[in-house]
């Protein structure tokens, strides 16, 4: 749209970027990340509850550009909404990790109980998390490219890669909930570090699929 840092600041570049869908999400985007964050400052008493729904309305919104809107009519309001489920479920996975390793460091002291009970929560909802990543990826891998293989393209290998690496991400988060849990109720100071070191490692993961996800945007599928 531009040629240059002096663009940003032309009116006519502006203009034109936001009659785009692109532009109006991004819009909204700046304007919900602002009301975000002044919610974030303020602390009102429901505060929880309110950034749940600004960052779910900013994740459905992501949902209105990129491949999801290579389709038409209901099979791209289809494609839309099982994106927004996808962003949503690699979210509430994803970003649960570093409150998980936090909580493990709380278990040790006087916030036990409520570090445990936290912990207890995200274990029930990372569940449906995972259930809704795995779903809304393949859903979303076969509206985009149907049933053709795609691996001689470089997008489809990224894909083939990102989805490894996913799978490997549900091995360990089995391991923890099914494996490590119940060892920490026996001996807790031998299966605690092992959890929080393969916590570390799914986060560690978590976020080289993010890069992989940042490239997938930006290139074609075909």
């Amino acid at each position: 749209m531009g040629t240059g840092w002096k663009d940003v600041f032309s009116p006519n570049i502006w203009q034109a970027v936001l009659q785009t869908q692109f532009g109006g999400v991004w819009l909204w985007q700046i304007v919900l990340a602002l009301v975000t964050l002044i919610v974030a400052l303020m602390q009102p008493r429901n505060m929880p509850r309110l950034l749940f729904m600004l960052t779910t309305a900013q994740f459905i919104l992501l949902a209105g550009v990129g491949h999801a809107t290579l389709n038409e009519g209901v099979t791209a309001k289809i494609h839309q909404t099982n994106h927004a489920i996808h962003l949503i479920c690699a979210a509430a996975w994803f970003g649960g990790l570093l409150p998980v390793l936090w909580c493990m460091q709380l278990i040790k002291g006087r916030w036990r109980h409520q570090a445990i009970q936290a912990l207890m929560r995200f274990s029930w909802c990372g569940h449906f998390a995972v259930i809704g990543v795995l779903a809304s990826g393949v859903l979303n891998a076969l509206l985009i490219t149907g049933f053709s293989p795609t691996l001689t393209t470089y997008w489809g290998q990224l894909l083939l890669l990102k989805a490894i690496l996913v799978m490997i991400m549900v091995v360990i988060a089995l391991a923890n909930r099914y494996v490590l849990v119940p060892r920490m109720r026996q001996d807790e100071d031998r299966a605690a570090p092992w959890f929080v070191w393969m916590t570390k490692l799914e986060w560690a993961i978590g976020a080289v699929v993010l890069v992989i996800i940042s490239l997938l945007a930006t290139l074609e599928p075909f």
